[in-house]
């Protein structure tokens, strides 16, 4: 069972993971080697995956962002796994989901440019069969993070 103090870890850490535990200690009102204690029992039992860089994505050339809508005619699991390879081949795909409704699957791509799309996309389709595609184009970001909230963590 997870308490308050943990759940304020979490909190902190998902934040910035380069946070002093010494300083976490003090915002978490624990001695140092507790805190560092319930780190690490945190991290043996599965609720911090890894800790992470965030990137500036205009810095590092990728500022477009995509949304793919993709619709499929195949739904067996030796197709789901044929697409799970190739869009994990394409480092530019950095989020993907599979969907109820109308459309299978939402592809997130960041590229340098909305051009480069039809680069990624024409990767995509010479690795695997799809049905339909339909792209948009965010044009301008309301909310991003990856932080979740944590008040819900047993």
């Amino acid at each position: 069972m997870l308490d308050d103090r943990d759940r304020k870890i979490l909190d902190a850490l998902q934040r910035d993971a380069a946070i002093a535990v010494s300083d976490l200690a003090d915002q978490v009102s624990l001695s140092v080697s507790a805190c560092s204690r319930r780190i690490q029992r945190l991290e043996e039992g599965g609720y911090i995956e890894r800790r992470i860089a965030v990137l500036n994505r205009e810095k590092v050339g990728v500022p477009t962002t995509v949304y793919a809508l993709v619709k499929t005619a195949h739904h067996t699991d030796e197709w789901t796994e044929e697409f799970r390879r190739a869009i994990g081949d394409i480092a530019e795909i950095v989020e993907a989901h599979r969907l109820t409704g109308h459309h299978d699957y939402i592809l997130k791509i960041v590229l340098p440019r909305v051009e480069h799309y039809d680069v990624v996309y024409r990767r995509l389709v010479r690795r695997i069969e799809l049905f339909d595609v339909s792209a948009s184009i965010s044009m301008e970001t309301m909310k991003s993070g990856s932080a979740v909230p944590v008040d819900y963590a047993v």
